[in-house]
């Protein structure tokens, strides 16, 4: 995965690596490691670790990369303001295509929105609207996801159907090819619309202990044709695996 940090990270921007009303306790510390597929030409699978900090107090927590602020919060509902680092990017000089290397560099971002999660008897509904604010992209992305939770005393399963949405900026700024980027590596130029882009994930926590609590998660998905279309990319669809473990305080 050298020239693109795939968009895994939005899993553990808009929910955390342990789904809330899974942890018992307010403070979690682990380290986690996820392998994921490059939509971009030249772009390498890696295994990338990360460490996991998750909070979760009255007001505040902390989920991953992400922190926010609850503005309504009770067993059903919890709405709140959330600031997210995303390291989606694309670095030239690391990929594997000599025309690639002719291509901008694509930063990462800071997103801000308002994020959202009702949880009843029949399932999880998750979802989130997140806008660039240190003006890189100048876009904006949700996301939309039903999950439903299986128990099996010390095993939850967690499996959901999704959908992320990427406005015309934020697909642009990552899959665009502008005239001069065109000019100078011989690549058709491109200009990206706003789509939507289905998933599927599952996600297994087991009790080791009271304390310790180990995670593997899946996600396929299939990337909108604003995407695909795109001529840095050769994919019609990405894959990520993780896994982790973490320990409650």
């Amino acid at each position: 995965m050298k020239s693109y940090s795939l968009k895994l990270l939005s899993i553990i921007i808009a929910t955390g690596l342990w789904p809330p009303g899974v942890m018992a306790s307010d403070w979690s510390l682990g380290a986690s490691a996820f392998r994921s597929t490059s939509p971009y030409k030249g772009g390498d699978e890696r295994i990338k670790p990360f460490p996991v900090i998750n909070y979760d107090g009255d007001s505040l927590y902390i989920r991953g990369l992400s922190a926010g602020y609850y503005l309504w919060k009770d067993q059903q509902n919890q709405l709140s303001l959330t600031v997210s680092y995303l390291p989606w990017g694309f670095k030239p000089d690391d990929d594997d295509y000599g025309y690639m290397k002719k291509l901008d560099e694509r930063r990462s971002t800071a997103m801000a929105g308002i994020s959202y999660r009702y949880s009843a008897e029949w399932g999880i509904v998750r979802g989130q609207y997140l806008g660039d604010i240190l003006n890189n992209s100048n876009g904006f992305a949700a996301d939309l996801a039903y999950l439903y939770p299986f128990h099996f005393q010390r095993l939850t399963l967690l499996p959901g159907v999704g959908a992320g949405w990427a406005s015309g900026k934020q697909n642009d700024y990552y899959f665009g090819v502008s005239s001069h980027e065109a000019r100078r590596s011989g690549l058709e130029q491109y200009q990206a619309d706003d789509g939507w882009s289905p998933y599927l994930e599952v996600t297994a926590l087991y009790a080791v202990t009271d304390n310790w609590q180990a995670m593997l998660m899946a996600r396929y998905t299939r990337l909108s044709d604003e995407v695909k279309d795109s001529p840095m990319v050769d994919a019609s669809s990405t894959t990520l695996i993780g896994a982790g473990i973490t320990y409650r305080f």
